[in-house]
């Protein structure tokens, strides 16, 4: 090996370590904080609001993540990149100072903008630096630190709930967010060709994120905070339709569309792009409602919590090597099913457990939950920059990061409704319940407040929140079940070097 090209090797293995740090940073932050949900409602009150933790961090990120991914295909990924991170770290540490809800919802918010650059240009810049024989191993290593990220989370997540302080897994962000942009800043170097005229659909920005922030208002908060009748609701859901209306108009006639609607045209990316939703909702449904069941039904802590979600991890972690292999030999369309026939096993496995079910159980079947989602997401995301050149590369995939982020935003609002409307539901149908309040759900959510409730009112309660959570994994086998169906539409096509343009191999685009 030349001098030369062990520099150049040297340069991308660097790369690789800031983009796995990034990767890390962002995985950890979806996993740490689910544990901690409970000591947060305990320290603010609102089991309402709980998912808006969730929500105001998913929403701005979907709806943020097709901005920055066009703009990383005019002006270049590694800005974008240290923006999202510096407005991630920011959010992190403002969130690790909040003094309520309210504040902490604000503050998730700038970290999901952050985010939404973060999450896909790392991806875009494994497919500019990486020919497609490199691009599945390394993306199978990526998928990897997922699954080592997400089994680290909920453990240091209940670890710091139990014995520090909820607020630290927000400060644990910053550190691995300033190393990253150090890595990326210092040995990530550009070279594009420069266009003579570079435009930004602003148009086209400004209509899509006011119409999907406006849908996805109404989606967390109907039912809720507001009855769906409301002139606010039905404001919302009307401004929605016309702004996205608007939307596709001004896409179809933009000369650099923020969301090239051709992507749509290949059938892969159209396909993958509903599995992903699909998955993406029952991602966010288990490691939010999972802690609940661990913590309220079966009375554990928060760190037990965590570790009940730790196979899920190391399910993921496998899944995900063994997918990015498989899809070399197999293809797309096998490959998906393995992944989704997994995630079928694992949500209808949970939606016949029960309040007296062995803790070993819930063990087998999220390990089962996350072999599937490391096959699904590595597939996806590989389809995603396999199917298009350079010059689409980042805007396809920031449409695949953001179909995912749309799907956790969707999911964790519909689902949040429907778990506070049918725990309404049981608390007034239950004889003797009439007074209770709020913050008697919110006790039976730790060890120590249930510990001071009457016996009679604990079971009580644990029966409500057991029937409301069981309903819900109803819901989301039935999901699981037609996400199955959907990925038997791929093509089943095996990634080549040879289906790449000319343009997208590493060679002709040098990222070091």
């Amino acid at each position: 090996m030349s001098v030369q090209s062990e520099v150049l090797h040297s340069k991308r293995q660097l790369i690789l370590i800031g983009i796995l740090v990034s990767t890390f940073l962002s995985a950890i932050e979806g996993t740490v904080t689910g544990p901690a949900g409970p000591a947060i409602i305990s320290s603010f009150g609102g089991m309402k609001l709980l998912s808006w933790i969730f929500t105001a961090f998913l929403l701005t990120m979907a709806v943020s993540t097709p901005i920055f991914g066009k703009v990383s295909d005019l002006y270049g990924r590694k800005p974008v990149f240290q923006i999202g991170s510096l407005l991630f770290v920011l959010g992190s540490l403002l969130c690790s100072f909040s003094q309520n809800m309210e504040q902490l919802i604000a503050f998730r918010a700038i970290q999901g903008i952050g985010a939404g650059a973060i999450v896909p240009v790392t991806f875009t810049i494994i497919g500019d630096v990486y020919r497609i024989e490199e691009r599945a191993k390394i993306q199978g290593l990526i998928s990897s630190v997922w699954g080592i990220s997400s089994l680290i989370g909920p453990l240091v997540g209940g670890y710091f709930v139990d014995y520090l302080n909820w607020r630290w897994i927000f400060g644990f962000n910053v550190p691995f967010g300033v190393i990253s942009m150090w890595l990326i800043a210092r040995y990530f170097h550009e070279s594009r060709d420069k266009r003579e005229k570079t435009s930004v659909d602003v148009a086209g920005a400004a209509s899509f994120t006011v119409g999907m922030t406006a849908l996805l208002f109404a989606l967390a908060t109907g039912g809720q905070y507001f009855s769906w009748s409301s002139p606010l609701l039905i404001g919302c859901f009307v401004l929605a339709a016309v702004l996205l209306v608007m939307f596709i108009f001004i896409e179809n006639r933009a000369a650099e569309p923020m969301l090239p609607l051709k992507l749509f045209r290949i059938r892969d990316i159209s396909v993958s792009t509903v599995a992903s939703i699909l998955t993406s909702a029952l991602l966010i449904g288990l490691t939010t409602y999972t802690p609940l069941w661990i913590q309220g039904v079966m009375g554990k802590n928060a760190t037990l919590s965590g570790l009940t979600m730790a196979p899920m991890s190391i399910g993921w972690l496998f899944g995900s090597v063994f997918g990015s292999r498989l899809i070399l030999t197999a293809g797309s369309r096998k490959t998906s099913a393995i992944g989704l026939a997994g995630i079928v096993i694992g949500a209808v496995g949970l939606a016949l457990i029960n309040g007296s079910t062995p803790h070993y159980v819930l063990l087998i079947f999220t390990f089962i939950y996350g072999l599937g989602f490391g096959y699904s997401t590595t597939v996806f995301t590989i389809i995603a920059q396999s199917s298009v050149g350079y010059s689409l590369r980042g805007a396809s995939t920031a449409l695949n990061t953001f179909v995912r982020s749309l799907g956790q935003t969707v999911g964790v609002a519909v689902f949040g409704t429907y778990i506070n409307l049918s725990m309404a539901g049981r608390i007034s149908r239950q004889p003797g319940l009439e007074h209770v309040k709020q913050e008697d759900i919110n006790r039976l959510l730790t060890p120590e407040g249930s510990a001071d409730m009457p016996k009679e009112l604990w079971n009580q309660l644990k029966h409500v929140l057991e029937g409301s959570l069981h309903s819900l994994y109803v819901v989301m086998g039935v999901i699981a079940v037609i996400s199955l169906i959907s990925v038997l539409a791929l093509r089943n096509t095996v990634p080549s070097p040879e289906e790449e343009p000319e343009t997208a191999k590493a060679g002709d685009n040098p990222g070091v």
